[in-house]
């Protein structure tokens, strides 16, 4: 259940609740209501603002346990690692422009994987390829400025798709899950981790405390851009809890579709298939 903040957009009549698996993330630029066709560029502004600290935020937004939630994202993927299964083997990483997903996936295979990253913001991109490149994996990862909802690819197309903090981002959720179920092989995995709504008692309102109120400040401290953490913390709290979530991606045609949670649920991981 959402709770008031003080300072927060909520005391001047914003709307504060959580969207449904109906929708409503079009309309919603973290606690304000926005045109639709709004929505993208206000979120592009954000990350063409925060791309070269992109890791630093997700640090400050998670307190730097986004790494282990990554790493265990790519273990429940488990890509293969024998180039004799692996041939042909592709993934498609969506809104990961900096490769943080993209390089554990390559590497988790042995660097024998081939994954493409989809953004469709060019600086965030521009930070992954100069990663990949002192890395020494642009022979494994290429990259695509796309839209997650209409993606640039033949259906049946990739064995994996993977998103991680960023579908929340997506004007229409339901049209980027389409687009992973079309471009997804039959037997295809689908692989979701954001933040997402917090179960164990306390650690919800101290969690509260800290998106509200810590983290806008130190982002402005570190990047002199306090708005955009604004919006990505309220964002979180716009973004359907687990259950919610998980029919929306029922509803676009994935089978055997769970969820896992972090930390009580500050993150959730979730997963389903192609049949």
């Amino acid at each position: 259940m959402s709770q008031q903040h003080e300072n927060s957009p909520a005391d001047q009549g914003a709307d504060q609740s959580r969207v449904g698996a109906h929708g409503g993330m079009e309309n919603s630029f973290g606690f304000q209501k926005v045109d639709e066709e709004s929505k993208q560029g206000l979120v592009n502004e954000v990350f063409h603002s925060v791309a070269k600290r992109y890791d630093v935020m997700n640090d400050l937004m998670s307190a730097g346990l986004h790494r282990a939630w990554k790493d265990a994202m790519v273990a429940w993927l488990a890509p293969p690692k024998i180039p004799s299964h692996i041939q042909n083997w592709r993934s498609l990483d969506v809104a990961g422009g900096t490769g943080d997903i993209a390089f554990r996936i390559v590497e988790a295979s042995d660097r024998q994987a081939h994954t493409t990253v989809l953004d469709i913001n060019g600086s965030m991109l521009a930070v992954g390829q100069e990663r990949a490149a002192k890395k020494g994996l642009l022979n494994n990862v290429d990259f695509v400025e796309a839209n997650a909802e209409k993606l640039p690819f033949d259906d049946n197309s990739f064995d994996a798709y993977t998103i991680a903090f960023g579908i929340r981002n997506v004007p229409h959720i339901d049209w980027a899950l389409e687009e992973a179920f079309r471009v997804l092989k039959p037997g295809g995995r689908f692989l979701c981790l954001e933040f997402s709504e917090v179960e164990m008692p306390l650690l919800d309102k101290i969690y509260d405390q800290w998106s509200f109120h810590a983290i806008p400040a130190i982002g402005k401290m570190i990047t002199g851009d306090a708005d955009s953490y604004k919006y990505l913390v309220e964002s979180i709290r716009k973004f359907p809890k687990q259950q919610d979530f998980a029919n929306m991606i029922t509803a676009a045609g994935f089978s055997r579709v769970t969820w896992r949670n972090f930390t009580g649920g500050i993150a959730s991981l979730h997963s389903g298939w192609k049949i």
